[in-house]
């Protein structure tokens, strides 16, 4: 879809994707038309002192999407660090029994995409976890 709207018809404007809220926006357009129910930023239960919201959750089908987008500040090792703290938080969350990790990564700043999603795509405490990296 990125790159589909970079070029778009008669010369229009370019829908560009510069941060999360813009992978976010875009994701949650998608997700209300396939979804009666789509519940953006619900508050997880607290874990190691904080608590903090889940991007979407999708309460009938019981899963909950968190997103990330890569940069040179972001790159494996960190947003590795963060999906697991993630994971952690919405283990405990009665709506989540499916976690979908989406990282978008459109100047190849992640070093090993495959690894990241190999690492951590797998059932963590009966909440089935899938990381899907999207490099461009």
């Amino acid at each position: 879809m990125a790159k589909v709207l970079k070029h778009r018809h008669n010369q229009r404007a370019a829908f560009c994707i510069e941060d999360e809220y813009d992978v976010q926006d875009l994701l949650h357009a998608v997700l209300r038309g396939l979804f009666d129910d789509v519940r953006p930023e619900e508050y997880t239960p607290s874990y190691a002192g904080g608590a903090s919201r889940m991007d979407f959750l999708l309460k009938t089908e019981k899963i909950v999407i968190e997103t990330k987008i890569a940069s040179e500040l972001l790159r494996d090792k960190q947003i590795g660090e963060q999906l697991i703290i993630d994971i952690k938080r919405y283990q405990s969350h009665p709506d989540c029994s499916r976690l979908i990790c989406f990282v978008y990564d459109p100047h190849g700043n992640l070093k090993n995409p495959s690894g990241l999603e190999a690492d951590l795509t797998r059932v963590h405490d009966k909440v089935q976890v899938d990381v899907i990296v999207l490099s461009l």
